[in-house]
């Protein structure tokens, strides 16, 4: 039986080809995506250990101790030579600096743990050890600046240039003398690192005189863990510690790892998503060879094969199979690891290169995925290989699933739907995005995919028949793929099951992320009057009240308010508040007021949203108890109005100067809400207000499309991710067409043939065949609709508990352009069947037996 089994495959390599072909691509994502995190993590590693080259122990301050801060200071560094074993002490001043780019837009802006600063501490020959310089020289005095390589060509910066940046507070310009080079992996993994002479980071980062690190190097014959130990007992026991430069590495090749490692995830989504449409197409393709082979299997019957032997024949075909996809998608997953690092990096995050890492995992990975699926795909032919009876052998023509097969398939898939919708609706009334919920709708439409598919074949007749006028079109050689289509329903529902999960996938995401969309645009300016907000980048950055003052003085700017923004403790929880000037706020804020007013906003006196009114039980008039911000205690607070919920204003009004001065930095401004004349939004008016808050790289100006772009950013990538998912999902079911057709044409030589003989010409023929296939595409396509909008709506109104403006919105841009793919797909796989049918001669396609 083993040879029968690989005769099997050899005798029908060509219609195994597209099964190898869908498993081969399934197999390339999950073993690609396995080799690339093992990589990408050995290359973080790498990264760190040389960023750690020659660095045996680090002292660093203990946070929680009042003035550990200011523990590694000159004093502490001439302690640190004398320990026995140390070799040389290289103390640091550490921080983040943010830096513009050469066109006045920041680098890297928003992350703190990629905007890296540091002091260059040139050793005995004068150069730092740790960041070689590739250009120019070392920064001397506290005008000069030095950056690494990766920084001047994303930032267009050459040596010579005056470039502006921002630490924690004022902007500051400073000329660029030398660029370096780094091994640092938050640098090689799209950081930026500025580079200040010593003084000028001390006064920076630490204070005069003192450090925010120390590194020691050993000398021979001493290890880091005994350096560690000597060091440890000269330092201040509750104000430094000390660890080994190996931890070190460790710890941030972690940190970097954590940061980068949902790249890692992504091409994961892509094998599961060819996985699950792969299946099918392997299901279908054994389904059909077992169909084709029916005389065959039940001669093996009559001269003795048992039904073990017939199954066992029909999985170890498959065993071949996915043996062979395996092996060439591991070859092909290789590559895709190879190229991933830079498809990956055209988000910023520069992800750093190095030798492709195979480990035991990735193989395994690729066998048991590609193997395995294939095997289990093969399962239920191989049963139903297992059926046929010996008297088969003397049968013409396949027959038809029994009446009570039908019936039983139909009450399994109905019973399925009904579950999966039943499970959907009854979830859509729980505006509750928790992952638990998540999880369950997830199962909700897992159920209803899958009773869409089981009851695919009884669906396929009807709704095929549907679409009679428009295949009537084409003729008699439209009707004939209509019948065809409906010759047997089950082959052409599993053919059309591979189009209905992507489209459902992908339609059901994509409306999901539209109307997330939408309600993130509607949130992001909803209540906004003014033209421009500028803003800070981090928490701890403010607007400097000078530039408020420039701003409001530049001209085209009706209205400059400064919006000073805190936290309330409220009712047993934390609320945001924000500080307005009652006399400008009504021009920059569209606040709908359902009682009372701002116009009576002052010292003890704000106005609460509607939702948080609610939750407290007041009202306009009513008085309430809250503290805010760093105030020690709460204070009677009288409730002038209440406000329809506005994202701008966050929960609660007050009067700036009173909010601004229980902040965390009293009197810092976090927000200014500009008004332009005329309501203008230029660019003219964009640089002025750029120039006013003094270019700052930690400040925003952006204008109301900006603020809805950038809150519609995640989901543009997420959109881009889809279409990826629907390119892989068509691309398998495209095969699975071919396949399909493929092998109906063998089957219908002699169909085809009388078809010849009785006139059809070679152009009709194609016709019919390229009919048929785009008739089940459009089938597939339509399931997959109905069932991916159906759990859109089911899933997405569980965004209402995050999302107060979410309502549902069809994308209707990418849902023609899924039904355009998918039918596309349909007409082009006909391609070589159709020009394979129109090829054969009358003659002998009739003489044929």
């Amino acid at each position: 039986m083993l040879r029968t089994a690989l005769r099997g495959v050899l005798a029908h390599k060509a219609r195994q080809l597209m099964t190898v072909l869908a498993v081969c691509l399934s197999v390339a994502f999950v073993s690609g995506a396995l080799v690339f995190a093992d990589s990408t993590t050995a290359a973080h590693r790498a990264a760190a250990s040389k960023s750690f080259a020659g660095i045996a122990v680090t002292v660093t301050p203990k946070a929680s101790p009042p003035g550990a801060a200011g523990a590694l200071d000159d004093a502490l560094v001439g302690k640190l030579a004398g320990v026995p074993g140390v070799a040389a002490v290289r103390p640091a001043a550490d921080g983040s600096a943010t830096l513009n780019a050469a066109d006045g837009t920041p680098l890297r802006a928003g992350k703190a743990w990629a905007n890296l600063a540091a002091a260059y501490v040139p050793g005995a020959d004068g150069e730092d050890d740790r960041h070689p310089l590739a250009e120019g020289r070392a920064p001397r005095h506290s005008g000069e600046l030095a950056v690494d390589r990766g920084t001047a060509a994303a930032g267009h910066l050459r040596v010579g240039d005056m470039v502006t940046l921002a630490t924690d507070g004022p902007v500051m310009t400073k000329r660029l003398v030398g660029i370096v080079t780094t091994q640092d992996p938050r640098v090689t993994a799209g950081g930026t690192l500025a580079l200040f002479d010593k003084a000028t980071a001390q006064r920076l980062f630490a204070s005069p005189g003192h450090y925010t690190g120390i590194d020691l190097s050993a000398a021979p014959g001493t290890t880091a863990p005994d350096l560690a130990r000597r060091v440890t007992g000269v330092l201040p026991a509750d104000r430094a510690e000390a660890t080994t430069g190996t931890a070190q590495a460790a710890q941030q090749a972690v940190l970097v790892d954590t940061l980068t490692r949902g790249y890692a995830k992504l091409p994961l989504v892509f094998a599961g998503v060819s996985l699950c449409v792969g299946s099918f197409l392997v299901v279908n393709t054994f389904t059909m060879l077992v169909t084709r082979r029916t005389r065959e299997i039940a001669l093996l019957r009559a001269i003795g094969a048992s039904r073990r032997q017939v199954a066992r024949t029909v999985l170890l075909e498959a065993l071949a199979v996915g043996l062979v996809a395996s092996t060439a998608g591991f070859v092909l997953g290789l590559g895709v690891a190879s190229v991933l690092p830079d498809v990956l990096s055209t988000g910023g995050d520069r992800l750093p290169h190095g030798p492709l890492v195979i480990g035991p995992a990735s193989v395994v990975a690729a066998l048991c995925v590609g193997v395995g699926v294939t095997v289990l795909a093969a399962w239920l032919p191989s049963r139903r290989a297992a059926r046929i009876a010996p008297v088969e052998a003397l049968r013409t023509a396949e027959q038809p699933p029994s009446a009570a097969h039908s019936r039983a398939r139909g009450a399994a898939g109905l019973a399925l739907l009904a579950l999966g919708v039943g499970w959907l609706v009854s979830l859509s009334g729980a505006k509750d995005a928790s992952e638990d919920n998540l999880r369950s709708a997830l199962t909700g439409c897992a159920l209803l995919v899958v009773g869409l598919t089981v009851l695919a074949p009884l669906l396929a007749a009807p709704v095929i028949r549907l679409t009679g006028r428009l295949t009537d079109r084409f003729g008699v050689p439209g009707r004939l793929a209509r019948e065809n289509a409906l010759r047997d329903p089950r082959r052409t529902a599993a053919t059309a099951a591979t189009l209905m999960v992507s489209t459902a996938l992908v339609a059901g995401l994509a409306v999901i992320a539209h109307s997330t969309g939408h309600a993130l645009d509607r949130q992001a300016a909803a209540g906004l009057g003014a033209d421009y907000v500028i803003g800070s980048r981090t928490a701890t950055a403010a607007v400097d009240p000078a530039a408020v003052r420039r701003v409001a003085a530049s001209p085209g700017v009706r209205t400059a308010s400064a919006v000073s923004d805190s936290t309330v403790f409220v009712g047993g929880g934390v609320r945001e508040i924000s500080g307005v000037d009652p006399h400008t706020v009504a021009d920059v804020l569209k606040l709908t007021y359902v009682s009372g007013s701002g116009k009576d906003l002052g010292p003890g006196r704000i106005a609460l949203s509607r939702t948080l009114a609610r939750e407290l039980g007041v009202s306009a008039g009513s008085g309430v108890d809250l503290r805010l911000g760093q105030s020690r205690r709460a204070e009677r607070y009288t409730v002038v109005g209440v406000y329809q919920d506005n994202p701008v204003a966050r929960d609660a009004l007050g009067v700036r100067t009173e909010v601004a001065r229980h902040s965390l930095v009293p009197g810092s401004v976090q927000r200014v809400l500009v008004r332009t004349d005329g309501d203008a939004v230029s660019k003219t008016v964009e640089e002025r207000l750029r120039t006013a808050v003094g270019n700052s790289p930690l400040l925003t100006v952006d204008n109301r499309k900006e603020l809805i772009r950038e809150a519609a950013g995640p989901l543009a990538d997420l959109l881009n991710v889809l279409y990826g998912m629907l390119a892989i999902g068509v691309v398998i079911g495209a095969l699975g067409i071919v396949n399909t057709l493929a092998m109906s044409v063998t089957e219908r030589t002699r169909e085809i043939g009388a078809l010849r003989a009785l006139g059809m010409d070679r152009a009709e023929v194609r016709r019919m065949i390229r009919v048929e296939a785009v008739t089940v595409a459009a089938f597939g396509t339509a399931l997959g609709l109905a069932g991916g909008l159906f759990g859109a709506w089911a899933v997405g109104s569980l965004a209402n508990g995050a999302l107060e403006s979410y309502a549902l919105r069809l994308p209707w841009g990418t849902l023609l352009l899924t039904c355009a793919l998918s039918l596309a797909a349909g007409a082009l796989a006909a391609a070589v069947p159709a020009r394979r049918a129109a090829a054969l001669s009358p003659l002998e396609a009739v003489a044929e037996a």
